[in-house]
């Protein structure tokens, strides 16, 4: 599975971008997909994960520091997932990765089996 991001850029604090990864390989809908980041510096931290699921009924997590302003939703036909970004903030500035696995609706980073090559998120106050 090839893991390909976009949407990525430069935005000023309070505006808003949509990530979308979209992956290359067969069963996508089979995997559970995560999205993480890395600022300079610090360590990589989990953003949002979503589940895979048989009936469309997808959940969710969220790390506390995006509740309320990102949202991870996935397209299967379209072998896509996304993160919207709202009220984008300085501390939101980031390397940017998508990841799946065979996993279920984990934080954990080293429970994904394939990664993307990252994107630039830079919020400017």
């Amino acid at each position: 599975v090839q893991l390909v991001e976009s949407g990525g850029g430069l935005v000023q604090a309070g505006g808003s971008l949509r990530l979308s990864c979209v992956a290359s390989g067969r069963d996508f809908s089979r995997y559970g997909m995560g999205w993480f980041r890395q600022a300079p510096g610090k360590e990589h931290e989990s953003v949002a994960a979503i589940n895979w699921s048989d009936d469309t009924i997808y959940s969710t997590y969220y790390a506390d520091s995006v509740k309320g302003r990102f949202t991870i939703s996935r397209d299967n036909a379209k072998n896509a997932v996304y993160l919207q970004m709202n009220n984008l903030k300085p501390e939101d500035t980031a390397v940017y990765s998508c990841a799946a696995g065979s996993v279920v609706l984990t934080p954990r980073r080293d429970e994904y089996d394939y990664w993307g090559q990252g994107i630039q998120v830079t919020v400017s106050s």
